[in-house]
This record gives C-alpha cells, structure tokens and sequence, in this order.
C-alpha cells in the first residue's frame, strides 16, 4: 500500500511538469527554472542484450571502518559515472552493482560474519539507501568467506566478453576464516570475474596480510588507501547549476504501482542523504541520474516502464497513480507521459552539457587535491585499466 505522505512527496515531485494549484508552489518552483541551449546529442545504442557491467562492493564494516563506509557513500555517484561512460562496440553497458558487508559482530557466526546487503541491481537508488544504512561493529572478517559468498549467490552472467568486477577493502589479514581465500579468488577468476583488493593502510601491512596475493590470484589489483582521508571538495561554477537542474529531471518521474510511492519518496531520500554527506556527492548523484543506461527506475516510474514496455500504459491502474492524475484518459496519460519523456531527455542532456563544462573547470584545479587515494579514486583507476582490456572506451 503507498502511504499519503509518499504520494504526497510524489505529487510534489510532479508539479514543475504538470502544474499545481498551488500559486505559491508555482512561483517557487519557478525559481528554479534553468534555460540551457545545448545541441542534440544522440546517445549510443542501450541494448538489452548488448554489453554488462556487473560489480560487487564488499566492504569491512568491523571496528574502525565508519571512514570506508562513508568514502564508499560519498564517492558511490563518482564510481556509477566512471562504469556509466564506458561504451563498447558503440553501444553503453548495462549496469550492474551489488553490496555486501563483512566482519561485523551483528551477523550470524554461522554464516561467516557475511550478509548480502543488495543483490546485482540497476536500482542504485536502492543500494544508496543500502549504503547509508551500515553500522559498523566489531568482529572477525573472512575475505575468503566473502568473496566466495558473492560467487555463489549473485546472479553473474555468463562469459568472458562482459566487464565483472569484484572489488573488497578491508585492514585485517586476508587470510582470516575458513574458507581458502586462494580457492575463493582463484575460482572467481576462473569464472570470469576480477577481483580487486583495496587494503586499508599502510601498502606494506597489505603485502604482508596477502591482500596482495589475492589479487594477483584472481586476476585483479592490489590497492591501498587511508579510509579516514577527507574529501576534499573544490566548487564549481556549475554546481548550483546542477542542482536546480536536477529539481526539473525529478519533476518528470511519474510514479505507478505498489512501488510508486515508495520509489519516488527514495529517490529524494537519496537527493538529501548524498547532500547532507558532501557537496561533491550530491553533484556526482546529479549526474549519474542523467545516464540512461545507468540510472533507471521502471519498476515505480512510469516513463521509465513505458520504454521498456509500450504496453504497460494500457495495464497501469488509476488507484496507482498519483491523485492528480487518476482522471486522466489513456490518450491524456499518453500524452503527459510522452511529454516527460522529452522533458526529462531534454534536461539529461543539459545535465550531460553542464557536467562536462565542470570537468574542464575542475581539469585546472587538480593541483589544490590532496594526492592520497580513496575509495573512488581507486576503484576508478582499475574500472579503466581493466574494463578497457575487455573492448570498452
């Protein structure tokens, strides 16, 4: 059932696109109204059966880990971006992304200290929500438990043509628990997914910890980094640019279905969650939303779901639908939803313009960021290396 109070923020999230009748509203919303001439840009093909990326984050979240936790938070939108650009044979991938945690006391002893947080997923609106809800809590921390858990359980597609990645930070031996962690890396490698080791500390206590040695196992890299670093954030020109942007692109999502309410709701959870953590990550989030091969929400929103699914406008029911669009005709909701469609196109595109125009102002800034490695920054330098050894640019 969709509460009042989701189908209340959902109403809301549509008034910039089809009116409110509330002049107060009207003219804050206008407020925000950005005009941006940019040219038609044609997006590569987006094919359903074209090129996948599939990653799975396991990150420690024992004792000490709240600064992985937040950096894996704060830099999540940068790392979505870097696997969103990639283009293979023309064509942008399919995205992919899974969560698990490990070493914490919290979870059962019987299942290695191991939980699946989210399983491979497009929504990463979802696994932002994941993310934000770990806690840290002291415990043991199987690398090779967990690795082997997301071998057996995740959905990995088949084939060695597709880019998938498993990428684990933690600061404890890699050799704890029960589970061979060389048998788990290797196996890994040996069905076609890389694994990556990110060692929280110094490079030599990794070496030593054989973090090193699994990922020379399973075909990946060895990286190091300070999880309690600071991001620095350098602004932008552009920022507030984007942020009244993405105020219009929310305003063309539709909400349908059991889901509805409780996908549009999250969606602004997720606005403020990456907002309230740092200013880059609520830019970075901006962005990501403005990759369709990235960021999309069929399941709750009904722009998205038409899509992929011409037919769902003739199956959708009027009690799921916002109040203010429940009187529509099918020609009427044709119409508003087409209407979206080339709004919210309209302003990915200007995000897609913008966004690239900060990357040049932040190109000529670089030398005021602190050199050490994060989380991100990381996790980028190897999705480039390795996904470009599989055909992607």
């Amino acid at each position: 059932m969709i509460s009042h109070q989701n189908f209340t923020c959902a109403v809301a999230a549509l008034t910039v696109l089809f009116g409110s009748q509330a002049p107060a509203q009207e003219a804050h919303d206008a407020t925000h109204k950005v005009e941006i001439t940019i040219e038609t840009v044609t997006d590569p093909i987006i094919d359903a059966e074209g090129p996948l990326i599939q990653v799975a984050l396991l990150l420690d979240t024992s004792n000490s880990m709240d600064g992985l936790i937040n950096q894996a938070r704060a830099q999540m939108w940068a790392i979505v971006n870097e696997l969103a650009d990639k283009q293979k044979d023309g064509r942008r991938p399919r995205l992919e992304v899974a969560l698990f945690e490990y070493g914490n006391n919290r979870l059962p002893a019987t299942e290695n200290y191991v939980r699946q947080v989210v399983p491979l997923t497009s929504d990463l609106d979802r696994l932002s929500e994941a993310l934000f809800a770990l806690t840290t809590n002291g415990g043991s921390e199987y690398c090779g438990a967990v690795i082997d858990e997301a071998m057996t359980v995740l959905n990995w597609t088949s084939g060695h043509d597709h880019y998938k990645a498993i990428f684990i930070a933690g600061n404890e031996p890699f050799t704890q628990g029960d589970t061979d962690y060389a048998e788990a890396c290797s196996r890994a490698r040996a069905e076609g997914s890389i694994v990556n080791t990110i060692h929280c500390g110094p490079e030599q206590a990794g070496i030593s910890g054989k973090w090193k040695h699994g990922a020379a196992l399973g075909g990946g890299k060895f990286m190091t980094i300070n999880q309690d670093r600071a991001i620095a954030h350098i602004h932008c020109p552009q920022d507030d640019v984007l942020l009244k942007l993405n105020i219009e692109l929310n305003s063309t999502y539709i909400p349908f279905g059991a889901q509805g309410g409780e996908g549009a709701q999250r969606q602004l959870d997720q606005d403020d969650n990456a907002a309230e953590l740092a200013p880059q990550s609520a830019i970075r989030r901006v962005i990501s939303k403005s990759k369709t091969n990235a960021y999309r929400n069929s399941v709750w929103d009904l722009v998205d779901a038409t899509e992929e699914n011409a037919e769902v406008l003739n199956e959708v029911e009027a009690e799921s639908l916002p109040p203010n669009l429940r009187g529509k005709s099918p020609q009427e909701l044709k119409k508003l939803v087409a209407d979206a469609q080339r709004k919210r196109k309209d302003v990915q595109q200007k995000i897609e313009k913008v966004a690239a125009e900060r990357d040049a102002y932040l190109a000529g800034q670089r030398a005021a960021e602190a050199s050490e490695d994060s989380l991100g920054t990381v996790v980028q330098d190897a999705v480039r290396e390795q996904a470009s050894e599989k055909g992607f640019e």
